[in-house]
């Protein structure tokens, strides 16, 4: 909520950036539809936010080199764990929850994948990597690391059972 409030006040669009700047040669450049999208400083893509499967696929794709294949793998488990599935982007971040809230997002720095669990404490066996955010805990999936689907499955199908959280 605070975010999108913070994002209508300042209106953070890259094109509405761009026409406050001045002159043209002074201008940031913006994107257009058919480029690709930018990676931030973390490595992550910069993707518009939006709601449903189109926002989620644009972020896979755009995740840089063997990222993106991981993104594919973690999507289809997540669909394959809970067909029901809403998906979304904000914070370039895809996120993946139920009509009572988000329950997993996945999120791209330069040389590891994130997966996270919002109510990950209550996973069993609860996923390795802790958090400041009450709750939550995450897998960092590295390229050389081996992906362990059944086990990500498992944590999803018990993330989804548990009551959602609202961003």
């Amino acid at each position: 909520m605070f975010f999108d409030k913070l994002e209508k006040v300042l209106d953070l669009r890259p094109r509405a950036i761009a026409e406050r700047a001045g002159p043209a040669h002074k201008r940031v450049p913006t994107m257009t539809d058919d480029e690709k999208p930018k990676l931030l400083s973390s490595g992550n893509p910069q993707i518009p936010k939006g709601d449903g499967d189109g926002p989620v696929q644009a972020y896979i794709a755009a995740m840089p080199g063997w990222k993106s294949d991981v993104g594919r793998r973690i999507d289809a488990l997540v669909e394959r764990a809970f067909p029901e599935v809403r998906k979304a982007v904000k914070w370039n971040t895809p996120l993946y929850g139920k009509d009572d809230g988000w329950f997993f997002s996945m999120y791209c720095y330069k040389r590891y994948v994130q997966l996270t669990f919002m109510r990950g404490t209550s996973l069993s066996p609860v996923p390795p990597k802790s958090s400041k955010i009450e709750g939550t805990r995450y897998l960092d999936i590295h390229q050389e690391d081996e992906l362990d689907e059944a086990l990500i499955e498992d944590w999803v199908k018990q993330a989804c059972r548990l009551p959602g959280v609202s961003l």
